[in-house]
């Protein structure tokens, strides 16, 4: 991708849990905030359009009954569709993975398990992954430029994530009731 400097884009929009979009606006960013969640940049370089999606999980639990927008089974599919609908092709889509983090210890590793279904997901419809930044225990921002494909991604600090957070309400006494 261009190394060109990263100048401020004319509209934001922020993807959040279960969501894709799809632009080919030269002025329009893609922006997320991710932990364990994976989101999806792809672009057709030729096209100059890109999308991101933003998936919760990876997949439904055997037995699951409807469409559920939150899995990325369904989110992939969705985020390929709507590029091919804006005119991409899919030999010619690129993809970045970003997220698929474990942020609490001793926790089931739900940032591993999507990471991986993400990556499994783009070998076996054949779209060339060309960058992640995935795994670890830190959360991340990822801005993305659908029309020419630059991505940024940094990582957030993660000061609430652990058990020595500060308080959210300061604790006032009164007497032997102690309101918080």
């Amino acid at each position: 991708m261009a190394s060109a400097p990263f100048t401020p884009a004319t509209t934001r929009i922020t993807v959040m849990q279960g969501q894709a979009r799809v632009s080919a606006g030269p002025r329009v960013e893609l922006s997320t905030v991710l932990g364990s969640c994976v989101a999806t940049c792809l672009f057709d370089p030729e096209e100059q359009v890109g999308g991101m999606n933003h998936f919760l999980l990876a997949e439904p639990p055997a037995g699951g009954a409807g469409v559920d927008e939150h899995y990325g089974v369904y989110l992939m599919e969705l985020l390929i569709n709507e590029m091919l609908a804006n005119g991409a092709a899919k030999h010619r889509l690129r993809a970045h993975l970003y997220g698929g983090a474990n942020l609490y210890p001793g926790m089931e590793a739900i940032g591993t398990a999507n990471a991986l279904f993400a990556r499994n997901f783009l070998a076996r419809e054949r779209i060339t992954l060309v960058r992640e930044d995935m795994g670890g225990n830190a959360a991340r921002r990822v801005d993305f430029r659908p029309a020419s494909g630059m991505v940024r991604c940094r990582t957030v600090a993660n000061t609430l994530a652990h058990d020595e957070r500060p308080s959210l309400r300061p604790v006032v006494s009164s007497g032997e009731v102690e309101l918080f």
